[in-house]
Parts: structure tokens; sequence; C-alpha cells
């Protein structure tokens, strides 16, 4: 007799002998068997995504276009009339809208310089009120109407100026410093 190895092609590997398997009755069942000892499921191949054309940002913003008449004299219109609470419409209205109107940059511009006007003489007024009323206490009454009427002139100038501009006009505040040019 001839040796199994010769007779094998020259291309395939020798065969290795596998171990016998036992019979179907000598398996143990997955019940009988302990958890530890029970093998998982082979767990399946992870899948790709097919690759995308191109990234997709997660926020693409376009620029805004300039605005169209009316709406650069209604936001002209409110810089103004937001001065009655305060500077922070103004400067928010000019910041977001400074390149998107011509009126609308200038008037809120005049409008923040009136506010930042205003703010200044406020506070000013209120630290010499209570300066003035703790040495004189006696005129604390008639110095804290100032403050008042500072405010006062500031709600008027304000609503004047955004009625005038609603109209069509442009309005210059009385009393002005152009911090901002």
């Amino acid at each position: 007799m001839s040796d199994p190895q010769e007779q094998q092609p020259e291309n395939t590997p020798p065969q290795t002998p596998q171990p016998p398997t036992p019979p179907a009755a000598e398996t143990p069942s997955a019940a009988q068997t302990p958890p530890a000892a029970q093998t998982p499921p082979p767990a399946a191949a992870p899948q790709t995504p097919p690759p995308a054309a191109a990234p997709q940002p997660a926020y693409a913003a376009a620029p805004a276009g300039p605005l169209t008449p009316e709406q650069d004299r209604s936001w002209a219109m409110w810089a103004h009339i937001g001065g009655v609470i305060g500077f922070l419409p103004s400067l928010i209205i000019w910041l977001v809208f400074k390149d998107r109107g011509a009126r609308t940059n200038v008037e809120a511009k005049e409008a923040l310089n009136w506010q930042i006007t205003f703010t200044i003489v406020y506070v000013a007024a209120l630290i010499l009120t209570s300066i003035i009323g703790a040495i004189a206490w006696f005129l604390v009454a008639i110095l804290w109407l100032l403050p008042f009427a500072i405010w006062v002139v500031n709600v008027v100038f304000s609503i004047q100026g955004g009625m005038k501009v609603n109209a069509g006009g442009s309005y210059r505040y009385p009393i002005n410093f152009r911090f901002i040019k």
C-alpha cells in the first residue's frame, strides 16, 4: 500500500484528522448546560453605512438679504421707541440690521448714541442726588425729581424720534454725544 500523503495532489494542503463528534444522544442540551458554559451566538458582521456624497454641516445659515424699504423704516422706528426701556433695543437693532438697511443703520446709531448719553446723564444725576441728599437731607424730596425729569425727557425724545422716523423723516436728538460714528 501506498502512503496517504503521497496520493494527494501537490496543490492541496495535507488534511489534519478531525476529532470524532459525539452522537446526538450524548450531546448535552442547552437546558442542562450551566449558563457560563453556553456560548453566545456569533455576532453579525458590522454594517458600514454607504459613503455620503459630501458631509453636510449641522447648521448652514444663509446670509440675510437687505431689508425692504418698509422693514427698514420699521426697524429704524423701533430703534428709537425701544429707548423707552433702555439702550439694549437700540444696540441690538443696530448690531443686527446695520448692514442690511441704510436707514436703520443711521437711525439706530443715532438712537444708540442718545441712549448712551441719557444713561451717563441719568447715572450722574442719581449719584449727585445721593451725595447732596446725604449732606442736605431736607432737599431729598426735591432732588429726586431730577432723575425722574431726565427719564421723562428720554421717553418723550424716544417716542418723538420713533414717530418722526415712521412718518418718513429722520430724527436728531437735541443734545447728543456721538460716541458711535
